[in-house]
């Protein structure tokens, strides 16, 4: 009887509480919600009840969207009115190995008809593996009077005639971010578009880009923008053009520095871009240096003190010059290399950097096997030893052991990203010559933050046997040419709750691995599987087990009409989506 009472108590306060909640005023709460950034959290507060549904719909000024066919630009646009800022990606991930052909899909301009209905006063658009044409950067430009932010990651279809329509029409654009993007790059003469009267530029970012530039252009823009805080230039700015522009703009907290490798003739061009690069104290982001010049190094010394970022991966840096220039960089905690720096290299970074939290080492030629220099396990060690707070490793390395990845992750049990490369595909412990199942089934017993993985090296289905077990903060997984059966994914799909994404390809799963899923892919945002051994029977009976899910299949001329090559499996609000090219299936 006395349950009975507490737990009638209990709805009564429950209901009281919620009552409350309704009855609270509606502009101070989604005052209120208009100070939460966490995209988990306002979609939490958003159930609470209708009221801070509608409220969290209300004060809602930006939104990610991390599958373009997810959802509608309409359906978006009713459910939420007053946007400023969107985030949207396109192809999958795998479009950057050639897996998905480049007609694909993913146009930005059917969005941007309905934004210029619906979001007139749009002012930031940041697009990540979408096709952008000339002619949509035009309408951008054309149709959004408030316009500030562009950034363009790994896109295509849009050439410099669009960048010249954004800088002549976008009178307040704050940012220009142009990076690794497949774009026509006709001139450098796009820079001059900006208005004489044009000062309000923040970040431009133009590092990848190839023609020459308009160098008189580009110089006077960077005068005028006084609160330019991030400048990445193409290598085709000299190193005396960029003392010229370090001298306008001392206030820059990043910078991207072009190429390095030209030879400054006199003492004087030295002494004025070293005293240029002591005058920037803000900075703490330094990219770029395409094929770095050993001599010309010692110039950035006087700037390393204050840098937390030091992106070398477009620099084949050797590990004598890294070594140097790591000693004046004791507050770094992101750094990006090639693999040139070899194991001594990464010694020096265990040395200096005891701040570091993120670590990517990149093959100088993934496909050159005759290459002699290269990471190794000692490397991979010597940093874990000196950088206790490294949570974050994207590693291409050519050979590793099982006992080096046990180490490395009992030293920093931290990790959130393990992304182990090993390039040789199916490699096993080179000296044991073990699977690297005890390496990884090490990584995911210690690691309990981890959140992203990537697979490599010899493995069976017992790595995942170890993923599903201990994984379970785990999202995003991502496997290439591992396992023994369709059991190994099985266990991943049925023993990591939060999985988000999963990427598989060249694995020997089929169909049942494949339906081992049903009950988890409308929780996930996407599964990719190419080169693996589903059918189209397999694809077929999960389309209709589960139609709510947008379940695709490329197919390209000449390929066995029974097997599933390619499947790109997600989960949408908007149905099968309508531009489907004809060798996308949509089942």
């Amino acid at each position: 009887m006395e349950c009975k009472v507490r737990r009638k108590k209990e709805t009564s306060e429950q209901k009281n509480h919620l009552n409350t909640a309704s009855a609270f005023p509606h502009e101070l709460l989604e005052s209120v919600l208009g100070m939460l950034e966490s995209r988990k959290d306002r979609s939490s507060v958003s159930l609470v009840c209708k009221e801070w549904y509608k409220a969290e719909r209300m004060s809602r000024k930006n939104v990610f969207i991390g599958n373009c066919y997810s959802v509608t630009p309409e359906i978006l646009t009713r459910r939420f009115p007053f946007i400023r800022s969107v985030t949207l990606k396109g192809k999958p991930r795998f479009s950057d190995f050639n897996l998905v052909p480049a007609n694909w899909g993913a146009d930005i301009h059917s969005w941007l008809v309905v934004f210029a209905q619906k979001y007139p006063l749009l002012e930031e658009l940041r697009l990540k593996r979408m096709t952008v044409t000339d002619e949509s950067l035009e309408f951008l430009a054309l149709n959004f009077n408030h316009f500030k932010a562009l950034s363009l990651l790994s896109c295509d279809g849009f050439s410099t005639d669009g960048l010249a329509a954004i800088a002549t029409h976008c009178k307040n654009l704050t940012e220009l971010d142009i990076q690794e993007n497949g774009i026509d790059d006709k001139s450098g003469n796009w820079l001059s578009c900006f208005p004489e009267n044009f000062t309000s530029l923040e970040v431009l970012n133009f590092a990848h880009l190839h023609s020459e530039v308009n160098f008189d252009a580009l110089e006077k823009l960077v005068s005028r923008c006084k609160s330019l805080k991030t400048l990445k230039v193409n290598k085709c700015v000299t190193l005396e053009q960029l003392q010229r522009l370090l001298v306008r703009a001392p206030q820059l907290g990043e910078l991207g520095t072009g190429s390095f490798s030209q030879e400054l003739t006199t003492t004087q061009q030295y002494s004025d871009l070293e005293s240029a690069f002591k005058n920037c104290k803000n900075l703490h982001t330094l990219s770029g240096l395409w094929v770095a010049a050993a001599q010309n190094l010692p110039v950035l010394y006087p700037a390393c003190k204050n840098l937390t970022f030091l992106n070398f991966s477009y620099a084949p840096i050797d590990c004598d010059d890294l070594a140097k220039l790591l000693v004046h960089c004791p507050k770094l905690q992101r750094l990006w290399v090639v693999d040139t720096v070899e194991d001594k290299g990464l010694a020096a970074v265990g040395s200096y950097c005891p701040l570091l939290e993120e670590l990517r080492v990149f093959p100088s030629d993934p496909f050159d096997e005759g290459i002699i220099h290269g990471v190794t396990e000692s490397g991979f060690i010597a940093v874990s030893e000196g950088c206790p707070k490294l949570h974050y490793v994207l590693y291409f390395c050519r050979q590793m052991t099982n006992a080096a990845v046990a180490t490395v992750v009992q030293n920093c049990p931290d990790f959130t990203h393990f992304r182990l490369c090993i390039m040789n595909p199916g490699q096993p412990d080179y000296l044991t010559h073990d699977s690297m199942d005890e390496a990884f089934g090490a990584v995911v017993r210690t690691c309990t933050k981890l959140q992203r993985l990537a697979l490599s090296g010899h493995l069976t289905d017992l790595t995942f046997e170890y993923i599903g077990k201990y994984a379970k903060n785990l999202e995003t997984l991502s496997v290439a040419f591992a396992g023994s059966s369709d059991w190994g994914m099985q266990c991943v799909l049925e023993g990591c709750p939060k999985l988000r994404k999963l990427e598989v390809r060249d694995c020997p799963f089929g169909n049942a691995a494949l339906l081992s899923g049903v009950e988890r892919y409308e929780s996930m945002r996407s599964l990719w599987m190419s080169d693996c051994k589903v059918t189209m029977n397999g694809v077929r009976l999960l389309a209709l087990e589960m139609p709510r899910l947008n379940v695709e299949v490329i197919k390209e001329e000449g390929s066995d009409h029974s097997q599933a090559e390619r499947v790109y499996v997600y989960r949408s609000v908007a149905g099968p989506r309508r531009d489907a090219p004809p060798f996308v299936l949509t089942l």
